[in-house]
């Protein structure tokens, strides 16, 4: 069995059982049977009402499934309450794109050869997708790894964090409640070893996986050939921030998104780079809110910063932030657990280059400071590692704003906002070793189908 625990106090959500190898096999058959039996596909317009019927069971639960997600998962509950909101948009977005899925046509009789033919592309559904999630976002995550799966039109067995299963499980019975026919969406709760045997079979045709970049690039080259995929992995998310930043409106967004969720968010803001000119001011101000930022239990609705995940976080969290003093690094403010699973929003100035804080994701609640005076050489700095994910920078330089875009290795960079910026509908993917494929709900469903030609040869033509 399994105990689901809240990452504040640890009390006992509930206990659920472990998938075996055998349930392993049953899930498996189940999936490729629907899929090879094309006599059992759902048809677009059924897709329709079912992901209607899901928003809709959504729209009515919106509290519970609010307190659901924060309890097991640790997110604030206002933070956690937005994340079912985008969850439930999340839904509509797909049904929206249910009717975008389509091929088109291919010029024939541009030579001899080609004349006489009418050519077309259609879109079919990939195969069996089996989804991996992450403990950080526990519903909208499980949307975006099972929802576009159903929309267009594949089986999908999804297997939740063992942190934060709970949502995932009430949301697979919230699909049959809404019609769902049998074994299209199930769910997996299982050790680490089974969960590398379900994605590793060849009858996956398509992995979605949101994790730590080791496990992600480990279960990719294990994949079965053929079977395509998409990696979520983190990065650094750095910030550039010129010295005609508009400071007023930049440091809600940088404590925002340096200390949502704890930091526990693949492009949470982690490396700042100041112009040296602002810095005092800079550090003033965003010392100054951090401090006001309330940290503890996630159900109390006053509540900024949750708890981590796990002791076992707050103990790297705090060894991390150690070291980085020790090599140099000034503290600004924080630098110390509350308690066994809370630790207090914590800013450093200039870490060493060669610091854990510095060249690897924190994933907690930690935001470091660098003083620059060539933004050049800042920029370099951000580029320096393997991670290239979400980037940002504040200026209001036009030049200044499209020379920085230009020159930072990120796969989005936002201007005069937080990294850690996303709505759903919007492409979301890493570089290099922060991942490969691109999420977005619409994006999803496209990747998770796979083309065909028709080329029809005719006398009439």
């Amino acid at each position: 069995m399994l105990k689901v625990l809240s990452p504040f106090d640890h009390s006992l959500i509930k206990e659920i059982p472990l998938a075996n190898e055998n349930d392993i096999e049953k899930a498996l058959t189940k999936a490729y049977s629907l899929f090879t039996d094309q006599s059992k596909w759902i048809a677009p317009y059924r897709r329709i009402e079912i992901l209607e019927n899901v928003k809709t069971i959504m729209e009515s639960r919106i509290e519970e499934l609010t307190v659901l997600a924060a309890h097991e998962g640790g997110k604030p509950y206002k933070d956690s309450k937005i994340e079912v909101l985008r969850a439930i948009n999340g839904v509509k977005i797909a049904i929206e794109h249910i009717g975008q899925l389509k091929g088109e046509q291919v010029p024939m009789g541009l030579t001899n050869a080609s004349k006489g033919r009418i050519a077309f592309t259609t879109r079919e559904p990939i195969g069996v997708v089996v989804s991996i999630s992450a403990f950080n976002h526990p519903l909208n995550l499980i949307i975006h790894q099972t929802v576009t799966a159903i929309a267009a039109g594949c089986p999908v067995i999804v297997k939740p964090a063992s942190t934060t299963p709970l949502s995932c499980l009430n949301f697979v019975e919230i699909f049959k409640e809404a019609g769902l026919p049998d074994g299209w969406c199930q769910a997996i709760v299982c050790k680490s070893q089974l969960a590398e045997k379900l994605v590793t079979d060849p009858r996956v045709n398509y992995l979605s996986f949101i994790g730590s970049s080791k496990i992600g690039w480990y279960l990719r080259s294990k994949l079965s050939p053929g079977t395509r995929c998409a990696l979520e992995h983190g990065g650094v998310a750095p910030v550039i921030v010129e010295r005609d930043a508009n400071i007023a409106e930049m440091i809600p967004a940088l404590v925002k998104g340096g200390f949502y969720h704890a930091g526990q968010v693949c492009v949470s803001v982690q490396k700042v780079f100041v112009h040296e000119s602002i810095k005092d001011t800079v550090i003033n101000e965003i010392v100054t809110a951090a401090n006001k930022l309330k940290v503890g239990n996630q159900l109390d609705k006053d509540t900024d910063v949750g708890p981590l995940i796990s002791p076992l976080e707050v103990e790297r969290v705090e060894r991390w932030v150690n070291e980085s003093i020790d090599s140099g690094a000034e503290l600004l403010c924080g630098g110390e657990r509350i308690s066994d699973t809370c630790y207090k929003p914590t800013i450093l100035l200039n870490p060493a280059m060669d610091s854990k804080v510095s060249t690897e994701e924190v994933f907690g609640p930690v935001v470091c400071l660098y003083t620059y005076s060539d933004r050049n050489k800042a920029i370099d700095l951000a580029n320096s590692l393997s991670v290239h994910f979400q980037a940002s920078v504040f200026t209001q330089n036009l030049d200044i704003a499209f020379d920085t875009v230009q020159k930072l290795n990120a796969a989005a960079v936002m201007v005069n906002d937080h990294t850690a910026f996303r709505v759903d509908w919007m492409p979301f993917q890493g570089r290099d070793t922060s991942g490969i494929g691109t999420g977005g709900i619409q994006y999803s469903m496209h990747e998770m189908t796979r083309e065909k030609l028709i080329v029809i040869k005719s006398k009439v033509l």
